[in-house]
């Protein structure tokens, strides 16, 4: 990965897709003291950007960067590293951390060193409850004052109705989504993987999809009658995906995310019994993982997140029923996406752009910034047309837990631009860049 500090870069003849304007043509893009610029000055850095898509900065609204605490699966460092390497300018973190993200300290304490590691921006998302033990609330005004994007106890759900109807309430306070990881573990507990067929077939113990499907249902209602966005993180189900689509036919405000893994995945890649195929919430079968992606094209999940969930090898390795779920995704994201919506014809990269760039944004409320003159340069760059195969080893995330290993892909990040920081992760052989005096 090359990294330089760049004052003037023209990106020269690349495909602009840029949601926030309606815009996809072929352009040039010039970038100026780390603003996007009309003219090109003298001695600009010119990159053929020749085949490329030139996008707004891609956002995952959904990641475990691990630190404060866990710091042998992931740190902010090494994890906003894999970000920038996987094409994204942003991320959002999720608060189940060692302190957990639930105190103004320690969403100042992610803040600082993402700044400080500075190769993406790095948006905290804090608890619901103290420790996310679903009991307490937090204190909304002030993690929110402090930095807090959004609200979510991820890896459990809220399950206590009273609570979570005052989070409701606070949070519409605040102005604040709330992003549910939606499961009732006296539904779920013991299962391990999706209660089907093959579950049955492996005999492990099942994990039943009610348990998503009921929450969302309470939590609709609960919208319903309070008002506040509420967020339905890593969707997984046919069932759930069509309570979203009536919550939204209503008028109510629900958004939803999907996992690049459930949309390219199902239950049947348990049958090898890798770890790397436990997930939380499970891998589904072949019509679930249909649902999502009819639920992407219609609108009712609206961004595409990896849910990055990095482990120890030592952790992955004690065998499918006792690993920990979850795999890493910020590498491989985009072109998995690719992969499942654009390889199969069922969407356009004009769609794949949307769907990390203008979604998330509005989601979390954060940072708008079009391909415009004017504003601040935050860019991602994509090959489409770019094979590689994927290698674990080469990863700049400390995890290695991922079941696309070996896999051939099509379609590859290439780089990133925030203001005058440029990331290239890929040279165009025989086509080098060059700077000219114009």
């Amino acid at each position: 990965m090359h990294i330089s500090q760049e004052q003037a870069i023209m990106f020269q003849g690349g495909r602009v897709i840029d949601p926030y304007c309606d815009r996809d043509e072929v352009a040039d893009v010039i970038v100026v003291d780390g603003t996007i610029a009309a003219k090109a000055p003298a001695n600009i850095k010119i990159i053929n950007a020749t085949g490329w898509i030139i996008a707004p900065g891609f956002l995952d609204m959904h990641v475990h960067l691990r630190e404060p605490g866990q710091t042998d699966k992931e740190t902010i460092e090494t994890g906003s590293q894999a970000a920038a390497a996987g094409g994204f300018t942003a991320v959002a973190c999720m608060p189940n951390t060692q302190p957990c993200m639930d105190t103004p300290d320690v969403i100042t304490q992610v803040i600082v060193q993402g700044r400080a590691a500075n190769h993406c921006a790095v948006y905290p998302i804090a608890a619901i409850t103290e420790n996310r033990a679903g009991r307490v609330l937090v204190d909304f005004r002030a993690l929110k004052d402090a930095g807090a994007v959004a609200f979510s106890d991820d890896g459990v759900g809220v399950e206590d109705d009273s609570v979570m109807r005052a989070a409701f309430e606070r949070a519409r306070q605040v102005g604040a989504p709330l992003i549910q990881h939606c499961e009732y573990k006296k539904m779920s507990d013991g299962g391990i993987m999706h209660l089907g067929k093959v579950s049955q077939q492996l005999g492990f113990p099942g994990l039943d999809p009610r348990s998503e499907e009921a929450m969302i249902e309470r939590d609709i209602d609960l919208c319903r009658q309070i008002g506040s966005h509420y967020h339905v993180a890593h969707i997984s189900t046919a069932k759930a995906v069509e309570l979203v689509r009536k919550a939204k036919a209503e008028g109510l405000p629900v958004t939803a995310e999907v996992c690049t893994h459930h949309l390219i995945l199902t239950d049947e890649a348990c049958k090898s019994a890798s770890p790397n195929t436990k997930m939380h919430p499970p891998l589904r079968p072949k019509a679930d993982v249909a649902a999502c992606r009819e639920g992407l094209l219609d609108g009712t999940i609206d961004c595409v997140v990896t849910d990055h969930a990095p482990h120890t090898e030592k952790e992955k390795g004690v065998g499918f029923p006792k690993a920990p779920p979850g795999i890493v995704g910020l590498e491989t994201a985009i072109s998995l996406a690719a992969r499942a919506m654009i390889d199969t014809g069922l969407a356009d990269w004009k769609k794949v752009v949307r769907w990390f760039t203008t979604a998330p944004n509005e989601i979390l409320g954060t940072v708008d910034r079009g391909i415009e003159v004017g504003k601040t340069a935050n860019l991602t760059m994509i090959d489409p047309q770019a094979t590689w195969k994927v290698d674990k080893h080469t990863f700049l995330s400390k995890g290695r837990n991922t079941p696309f290993d070996g896999w051939d892909l099509v379609g590859k990040p290439v780089g990133t631009l925030r203001g005058v920081q440029l990331t290239l992760s890929l040279t165009r052989q025989g086509n080098h860049n060059k700077t000219v005096t114009r």
